[in-house]
């Protein structure tokens, strides 16, 4: 080692250098982890809304009382279905086919589609829930078309419930995957789907071999963020259908509200919201891993 070379801070240096971000951790220590350990402290517990003061530790009791709970399979079921249908192939598929087919439109086009689209997810979520709920009910404007064209018409959010909420979160959460994907098509160099181009690939091939492995990263990267969003997704199911009729539209987010706060058993409750973080956590881990670039 060079006699000039700096020596080593000591450990008064070392806390001199976390003192800038002290303030940021403390934060997080106090509003991030602190309720999440008192939720997991919870979910061990008996706690109840019934003014009850006395709380008892019931161990693994919540979660074994969880899997052999039918309605919590259920909703485990319906909240899978939820998110490949309106997620995985919903928003991801639709936000793909958007930027590939606005890159390749004239300004005018870009700029009304991407204006409709962006509305329908700026709005509140309340109010597009109002939207959709006004657009599937019995006397609602779905039912007003197929009439206008002779088509039957039914009640959607009697028959088809899980249905409806799924094209409700795709027409409201479309317009972020849209965005991820005109970012990321962005950067591929024109030149190489030109070459492609010269070379007699055609518009499938091009897209096939050469954008989809160009983006691969920011699919992964819009899958895992709209997965995450769609498991947590409750004011539009409850303001559309509350999870019914009966249980067939109550993902893990409704389920977790009726126990914990219609039937009053916070401590049931949160064990599920502790299932549905490692049900989001699962899902991370295998995003991340297929996002991984061999060097």
């Amino acid at each position: 080692m060079s006699a000039f070379a700096p020596a080593r801070g000591g450990p008064r240096s070392r806390a001199l250098r976390w003192l800038p971000i002290a303030p940021a951790t403390l934060l997080l220590l106090l509003f991030l982890a602190g309720p999440i350990g008192y939720c997991v402290y919870i979910a061990f517990t008996d706690m109840q809304l019934t003014g009850s003061s006395a709380v008892d530790f019931v161990g693994l009791a919540n979660f074994r009382r969880a899997f052999a709970d039918p309605a919590f399979r259920n909703a485990v079921r319906l909240t899978l279905v939820f998110t490949v249908l309106s997620s995985l192939v919903g928003q991801n598929t639709l936000g793909l086919a958007l930027a590939a087919l606005m890159r390749r439109a004239s300004r005018p086009v870009r700029t009304v589609t991407g204006a409709l689209v962006i509305t329908a997810w700026v709005l509140p979520e309340i109010v597009a829930a109002f939207l959709l709920y006004a657009f599937f009910r019995r006397e609602g404007t779905l039912n007003a078309i197929l009439g206008w064209l002779h088509l039957p018409t039914q009640n959607w959010l009697f028959t088809l419930p899980i249905l409806a909420v799924s094209f409700a979160n795709v027409w409201r959460g479309t317009a972020f995957s849209m965005l991820i994907y005109s970012a990321a098509l962005a950067e591929i160099p024109r030149d190489i789907e030109e070459a492609a181009e010269v070379d007699g690939a055609g518009g499938a091939r091009r897209f096939w071999h050469i954008t989809l492995p160009m983006i691969r990263r920011s699919i992964g990267t819009n899958l895992m963020l709209n997965t995450l969003q769609t498991l947590s997704v409750f004011g539009l199911i409850w303001a559309m259908t509350r999870g019914g009729p009966g249980n067939r539209s109550q993902t893990l987010p409704v389920f977790m509200y009726d126990q914990a706060f219609l039937k009053s058993l916070i401590g049931y409750g949160t064990a599920v919201a502790l299932l549905l973080l490692l049900v989001g956590s699962l899902f991370s881990v295998v995003y991340l891993r297929l996002m991984r670039v061999d060097v």
